[in-house]
């Protein structure tokens, strides 16, 4: 098993934290795992992207040319990633904030909406995480248990009440990416 995955979205919407609970959730599961955040200039609100390789095997370069996954949280990173996506790959789309359909046919789609739902729970910047636990449902790469625990590695000085919001909005991701 290898999966490459690029998250993106605007700074501030939590693309980095995804990309980072997911490597600390691989590593947890004693995968390999190659991590590579990447800002926009001016961070809060421009062009945040993340790319995260888990492996059952060694690791060569962390570079991800085709990834296998997208996780796309707005109609820019849509628009930038889309066609390198790898055929049959999957895309997942936070259809609160992307108001536009891919264009291309042969990949499998999975529409969350990752905002409406972190809204929902009450804490609207978990729709990263709402994200995260939809494309582990799917992908089945990681547990959601592990990507639970690591989000007290990822946040050691968090409250119990962020951890367990942050928990929720996995499990309520995982719910939307399991049923569709």
């Amino acid at each position: 098993m290898r999966e490459e995955i690029i998250f993106a979205g605007s700074g501030g919407q939590g693309i980095v934290t995804m990309g980072k609970v997911l490597a600390w959730a691989g590593l947890k599961e004693n995968k390999f795992v190659t991590y590579i955040p990447s800002y926009g200039a001016e961070m809060r609100g421009g062009t945040a992207n993340c790319s995260v390789i888990v492996s059952d095997s060694e690791i060569a370069s962390a570079l991800i040319e085709i990834p296998t996954a997208l996780i796309t949280m707005n109609n820019a990173s849509l628009n930038k990633f889309e066609q390198k996506l790898i055929k049959n790959g999957l895309l997942v789309i936070n259809s609160s904030l992307v108001d536009r359909k891919p264009s291309r046919t042969d990949i499998q789609i999975l529409y969350v909406p990752a905002t409406k739902t972190a809204e929902e729970i009450g804490q609207i910047k978990t729709a990263n995480m709402v994200a995260l636990g939809a494309y582990i449902a799917k992908s089945k790469i990681i547990s959601r248990e592990r990507l639970e625990e690591s989000l007290s590695s990822v946040f050691p000085k968090a409250t119990k009440e962020i951890l367990d919001i942050n928990i929720q909005a996995l499990k309520k991701g995982e719910e939307i990416g399991s049923s569709r």
